[in-house]
């Protein structure tokens, strides 16, 4: 047996360990039973800690130097070599982190997320706000452990985005107020437009029926699939080969379900697409986060969902097709709505206290909060018993409205709960990215407008799979980015997006 396969053998173990994981997971946030929530997040620390314990091995560092020292001649683009080198950069970090410090994350990830999906409904942020200080306690220890220059953020970021930091979100946060704020005044001083009807009752049954035909027609392969509902939606993959995904229904609120599984299909595919190849290898591992995933980055992920969803799902050509289905599905609810109306409430900006419902230009003011939240809960500056206050508060500077419960204001969202400091500018890197790389199909994709007009989405589908989703994790985010689009990240093209789209419906 050669050095390379050895290694590539001990790496398909991590990432079948890691896969159980993201089982355990789903069926944590689907199916498990209330009570079951200590002993599973007792079962995730035992596996997550033999992960760690593997990757940070003696064994590992004696397989990475036989495989390093085989793949030296290879090309330095090689899937071997990136292989290889993305598991010495991980093995070089586990050997920083404490194996116990990895279980009680573990540990109180499962219990966080259980209390939360209690203390949401019930508006009790004091009941959450306990495991809220023990995870950010943890997070600290553990962005220590990893090391950092300037902000402990840059440390929890390599989870995510390592090719980001503090220093350059802070930048990019800036650039994106001054293209967003003006047209977002602009905006407000205009009519109003009337949505009034997706709030009327829509059967949930008939929203997953509608969703789920969207989600075949746009690529998702339900035999390596299936659909499910959760209190907060997502897509976990368990190999290319099982990809599943979830929405939240709301019977009084048509979008929700409807772009969220839009959003989540866009996931799905990436996941789906990854070359087979790379099932079970180091390529659709993340050993820094210990998580099982093809995507190269979750902004690079959050980029295929942001596309499907908003550049496409809420594109004028999109609903002058598919309109006539949905009122198949709803026809006393839309019988006095035309496909311009609803194109347009679908589209209609208006400050929302809720992120997964937030329109297109408000959206980003929602993930910079969190963001400018998070750096000060690490660093010290926010205490945790403070946040409902400071929630409310910059709600009101970036939005002009504040929530009146925390159910709608620093519980709404599930990342926290889940151990998951450095996630949210996964979202707004992804909708910057979305319209690049859409710009770049354009280009250099014949027709692509008219195939998307006649409701045929494969060639945009499988010019995403042929230059980012197989790709798995062989590229980071600068380096795929300028390899598919020939330029560099910039947030100008999706200013210029939503200029151009919300210009046109707020002249």
């Amino acid at each position: 047996m050669s050095a390379y396969t050895e290694f590539a053998e001990y790496i398909a173990e991590i990432n079948d360990l890691l896969c159980t994981l993201n089982l355990l997971t789903w069926d944590v946030r689907t199916q498990m039973p209330p009570a079951a929530a200590e002993t599973r997040g007792q079962q995730m620390a035992t596996l997550t800690r033999i992960v760690q314990e593997r990757l940070a091995s003696a064994q590992m560092g004696r397989l990475l130097d036989r495989a390093e020292a085989e793949v030296r001649t290879d090309a330095p683009d090689s899937y071997r070599v990136r292989a290889v080198r993305s598991v010495r950069d991980a093995y070089v970090i586990s050997q920083r982190v404490p194996p116990a410090l990895i279980g009680a994350l573990a540990v109180q990830k499962a219990v966080g997320q259980r209390v939360w999906e209690e203390a949401k409904p019930a508006n009790d942020f004091a009941r959450f706000a306990p495991h809220l200080k023990t995870l950010l306690r943890l997070s600290r220890e553990l962005a220590d452990a990893i090391g950092y220059t300037d902000h402990p953020y840059d440390a929890l970021l390599l989870q995510y985005e390592p090719d980001m930091n503090a220093a350059r979100l802070t930048a990019l946060f800036e650039a994106l107020k001054a293209g967003i704020l003006p047209l977002l005044r602009r905006i407000t001083t205009a009519p109003a437009v009337d949505a009034s009807f997706l709030y009327r009752h829509y059967p949930a049954a008939q929203q997953r029926a509608f969703g789920l035909e969207i989600a075949g027609k746009f690529g998702y392969d339900f035999q390596r699939g299936r659909v499910d509902a959760s209190a907060h939606p997502f897509e976990i993959s368990m190999t290319r080969q099982d990809v599943r995904m979830t929405t939240r229904y709301q019977e009084n609120y048509l979008p929700g379900a409807i772009f969220g599984l839009f959003h989540e299909t866009g996931h799905a595919l990436y996941e789906q697409g990854i070359a087979r190849e790379l099932t079970r290898t180091a390529l659709a591992t993340d050993f820094v986060g210990l998580y099982a995933v093809g995507g190269a980055t979750f902004g690079v992920h959050e980029s295929q969902s942001r596309l499907w969803e908003n550049q496409i799902g809420r594109s004028r050509s999109f609903w002058r097709l598919h309109f006539d289905r949905l009122r198949d599905y709803f026809p006393a609810q839309l019988a006095d709505v035309d496909v311009e109306q609803f194109y347009r409430a679908v589209n209609r900006v208006q400050p929302s206290l809720i992120r997964v419902e937030a329109d297109e230009v408000t959206y980003n003011l929602h993930i910079m909060l969190r963001v400018e939240l998070e750096m000060g809960l690490l660093d010290g500056r926010i205490d945790v018993d403070d946040l409902p206050a400071l929630w409310r508060r910059k709600m009101r500077d970036y939005l002009s409205i504040a929530p009146e419960t925390d159910t709608e204001g620093v519980l709404q969202d599930i990342h926290w709960s889940a151990g998951q400091f450095g996630a949210f500018p996964a979202y707004t890197i992804g909708n910057v990215l979305s319209a690049q790389f859409m710009h770049a199909a354009r280009r250099t994709v014949a027709g692509l407008d008219d195939a998307l007009a006649a409701g045929d989405y494969t060639p945009l589908r499988e010019w995403l799979a042929e230059n980012i989703h197989r790709h798995g994790r062989v590229f980071g985010l600068d380096e795929l980015l300028l390899r598919v689009t020939g330029e560099e990240f910039a947030a100008a093209p999706y200013l210029a997006y939503l200029h151009q789209k919300y210009g046109e419906l707020y002249p």
